[in-house]
């Protein structure tokens, strides 16, 4: 299932991480994993020491928790996992990015992956089945994460949702509402 440009969304600890690796690693030893994480505490550091230890030593790992498209568009042909766009959104927030920059940033970065001959596989969170952020400022980031993740899910050749360490591939809307409608005994709509 190494399609050339793979979007993985789901909840926390749903096994994003580990499945993009594990997707990662059919390309072979040639890969490079892009990480947005900044350790700006105790247990993040831990997080990210983690990861970095689960990872095969041979793998390359650039830490860019801002310029995600620049920093892709320097690698050569080799396998891209970038984890992950939901701290990467929170990263950018931070530095006061506005709507209209985020969005040239995540468009701009759907067409370089898109574009790339290696594959490439995006990981990110899903928050917005979740508990009702109490603050605006929790209802913009839900919101604006939720648009960044259909964003790049409809540039992807494949989208996942994962599930308890399980996959469940999303539908491009427009094949999956071009074929006979749902109706009657089919579960209609």
């Amino acid at each position: 299932m190494v399609n050339r440009f793979t979007f993985l969304v789901g909840g926390a600890r749903s096994g994003k991480s580990s499945l993009a690796e594990s997707l990662a690693l059919r390309w072979g030893e040639d890969v490079c994993v892009l990480a947005t994480a900044q350790a700006i505490d105790d247990e993040m550091s831990a997080r990210i020491l983690r990861h970095r230890r689960d990872r095969p030593s041979s793998w390359t790992t650039v830490e860019e928790p801002v310029e995600v498209c620049l920093a892709a568009s320097r690698l050569g042909d080799v396998a891209l996992v970038i984890d992950c766009m939901t701290v990467w959104l929170g990263n950018v927030m931070h530095h006061g990015w506005d709507e209209e920059r985020i969005f040239r940033q995540v468009r701009a970065l759907g067409e370089l992956l898109s574009a790339r001959s290696a594959p490439s596989i995006v990981v990110s969170n899903e928050v917005g089945m979740g508990i009702h952020p109490r603050t605006a400022l929790g209802r913009d980031y839900r919101d604006l994460l939720g648009r960044v993740n259909a964003s790049l899910a409809a540039r992807a050749s494949g989208a996942y949702l994962v599930v308890a360490g399980r996959l469940l591939r999303l539908e491009d809307p427009a094949v999956a509402l071009s074929g006979p409608p749902l109706t009657g005994a089919q579960g209609g709509i």
